[in-house]
């Protein structure tokens, strides 16, 4: 990446992991202590949570497509105060309608700010170059979690899950806010773009079904896993001690993956190792299925590996088939599904487990390889009228 491309990638990338640890990593901490403070079940605080999921992914395709107009800078800035809001009103919930409408921000904060509106700003600003900063900013933000976690927790131990809400709305407006105005940088033509046209047609063809069924698959198995991973290793036969030990290996096995797509694989088609990346959750599987529970950190680096990759191929991958054209607009387009699976993935897998136990996994590996043979049939280009479609708006 280039010198001038670094210090954007430095500023989404930390915003992008403020974003996701205070918000998606943010239940599997609070969500007991909350609940039990409110006098309800936990399973409502993360009805909640999934409804703001889904919410997120239904804002996708409006939010990519004011980004393709006026650029990401707005729209991110917008999120860091809607985030904030969220989180402040999370913090003062004493009811379960307040609980409610906090989910309810946090939802729209999600589909303004994570990861489909920051890809949408790089490929506004850069173009079909934007492959290396997106991959940039996942590698930062691969550590959401493994810093979310730890300082969530420690908020909750030293200062009370309400003050913690607290200190995390004020490090949006403090950290987050600031970052996204100074860094990220104003689109030429970004007024001309609003005028040209209020909504684009992209027409839904067989490349843009495929992807949004491999998308959607693939997000319904990082769902299930982020949820549930403990609980499914420990039911194949693994301790206790080895499911959390396990589980803390997605996070660096994620970074890795990063790194090898940043260097190595970054001479690849994006097709070629989303292919790739669909291979590692059945093949950890696999593994499992051999060699019983005590294999459970294998299939944790499988699993985190492929998933590490295809967080990046949601950006990378349309941009590559597509081109940059109404980028953001697509990526909202495709990622709704995806947003949606992975909010209806944690209660569909909690069902799943009760009955199959340890042979969820093959549930989860049908997913992948769903995903798989979806992208098998997927060109590499867009399809001769989609090119000549484009050709006529360029004109």
């Amino acid at each position: 990446m280039s010198d001038r491309q670094l210090p954007i990638i430095l500023a989404l990338g930390t915003t992008q992991t403020l974003a996701w640890a205070s918000s998606y990593y943010l239940p599997a901490i609070l969500a007991d202590p909350i609940a039990r403070d409110l006098g309800m079940s936990s399973n409502w605080f993360f009805a909640a949570f999934s409804a703001a999921l889904v919410i997120s992914g239904l804002l996708g395709p409006r939010v990519g497509r004011q980004i393709d107009a006026v650029g990401g800078r707005q729209v991110l800035s917008i999120s860091n105060v809607t985030f904030a809001l969220g989180l402040a009103l999370l913090g003062s919930a004493h009811e379960l309608w307040m609980l409610a409408v906090a989910w309810l921000l946090l939802g729209i904060g999600m589909g303004l700010g994570l990861y489909d509106a920051a890809f949408g700003a790089l490929g506004r600003i850069y173009g079909d170059k934007a492959r290396r900063a997106i991959t940039g900013i996942t590698l930062l933000a691969g550590f959401a979690s493994t810093i979310g976690w730890p300082l969530t927790a420690w908020g909750l131990e030293i200062i009370g899950w309400r003050n913690t809400c607290y200190a995390w709305a004020a490090a949006h407006l403090m950290i987050g806010l600031p970052l996204n105005l100074w860094f990220i940088p104003q689109v030429k033509r970004a007024v001309a773009a609003t005028t040209e046209t209020i909504k684009p047609h992209i027409p839904i063809d067989r490349t843009m079904v495929l992807l949004a069924v491999a998308f959607a698959a693939a997000w319904a198995v990082t769902g299930a896993m982020a949820a549930h991973l403990p609980r499914i290793l420990e039911a194949t036969g693994a301790t206790t001690v080895q499911a959390i030990a396990a589980g803390a290996f997605i996070g660096p096995a994620q970074v890795f993956a990063r790194v090898m797509e940043a260097s190595v694989l970054g001479r690849l088609h994006p097709l070629v190792t989303t292919r790739l990346a669909c291979t590692t959750h059945p093949l950890g599987a696999i593994v499992v299925a051999i060699f019983g529970g005590g294999a459970a950190s294998v299939f944790a680096i499988f699993h985190g590996t492929g998933n590490g990759i295809l967080t990046i191929a949601r950006g990378t991958l349309p941009l590559a088939i597509f081109g940059p054209q109404n980028y953001g607009y697509r990526l909202g387009i495709l990622g709704a599904p995806a947003r949606i699976s992975q909010a209806l993935a944690p209660v569909g897998f909690s069902l799943l487990i009760d009955k199959l136990g340890g042979q969820v996994l093959l549930v989860s590996s049908a997913l992948s390889v769903l995903a798989l043979v979806s992208l098998s049939f997927v060109n590499r280009q867009a399809s001769p009228a989609l090119k000549e479609s484009m050709s006529s708006a360029a004109q």
